[in-house]
């Protein structure tokens, strides 16, 4: 599933190639893509709208179209779900098997595929409305993380992945986190300290900054066409360089020494969803 990273780096790509781009057209291919907004308003909202920026929230994707007419701007929100593209293809080009959702733009085509169909291209933006602050903005520190972990009992690493508490981390990011910043993931969340805090959002920045660092320099290939890295989760292009490789300190290393003390990293299950770690250097 994208995270935050890699919808980061999706974002910068599509405002590039979608600022002052005119809408055409819209085809709704699956109805379940746009809910709770019909197809039909999405046709009406979008048709002759012009893109004026792409940016992020969390793991939204924020599509901010002016509409035609004297109508205000207005935000179009997309989430790839688990399998979801957004991407540009020729305009003549074969639409893929799992398009959900079109745009006619004229000399190209703005196409959402979603292979299981759990993706979202609305208009209802109530969804950011629970989302906890942006882990990469300056007002996000410790003492903030602190106060919004409050008293719960949960481990840590169940807890950075509710989006209420900070908006935008996933599993992967939390495990590899966590092993930055020297903390258990099976940590009660109240039992960490003021330092323990600051520690965790220093590592959490580090770790988020560096995969959209490496993401944003390499070639990918956003339609999915050519093989995938098996890490970054768009396809690396065929140009990009065969050294590039997402660098992991824990997530998916089970029985692989670690790069600190090369204590064998170990795996279990939370939440139903595998955690990864170093038990030398995140003791409990």
């Amino acid at each position: 599933m994208p995270e935050l990273p890699e919808v980061e780096v999706l974002a910068r790509h599509l405002d590039g190639v979608l600022r002052g781009r005119t809408v055409r057209e819209v085809s709704v291919l699956r109805v379940k893509s746009t809910r709770p907004t019909s197809a039909r308003r999405i046709r009406e909202a979008l048709t002759g709208g012009q893109f004026q920026s792409v940016r992020r929230r969390a793991k939204y994707l924020l599509f901010e179209i002016d509409p035609a007419g004297n109508a205000p701007v207005f935000t179009l929100l997309g989430h790839l779900g688990m399998t979801g593209r957004m991407y540009l293809l020729p305009a003549r080009r074969r639409l893929p098997r799992h398009a959900v959702v079109t745009m006619d733009l004229g000399r190209h085509q703005f196409v959402f595929e979603d292979t299981r169909y759990f993706g979202r291209l609305t208009l209802d933006d109530s969804a950011l409305a629970a989302l906890g602050p942006e882990p990469l903005e300056v007002d996000f520190d410790g003492d903030v993380l602190r106060a919004r972990l409050g008293r719960s009992r949960q481990a840590i690493k169940v807890k950075l992945l509710d989006q209420r508490v900070v908006g935008g981390i996933g599993n992967i990011y939390a495990s590899e986190a966590l092993f930055r910043a020297g903390i258990s993931p099976r940590q009660a969340a109240r039992g960490l300290s003021r330092a323990k805090c600051r520690a965790l959002v220093h590592a959490i920045r580090a770790t988020l900054q560096e995969a959209i660092e490496g993401g944003s320099t390499v070639p990918l290939d956003f339609s999915g066409a050519s093989r995938r890295d098996g890490l970054f989760y768009y396809g690396r292009a065929e140009e990009a360089p065969d050294y590039y490789e997402e660098q992991l300190a824990v997530y998916d290393r089970e029985g692989e020494p670690c790069l600190k003390c090369a204590t064998p990293i170990r795996r279990m299950v939370q939440a139903a969803r595998s955690t990864y770690f170093c038990p030398a250097c995140q003791r409990a």
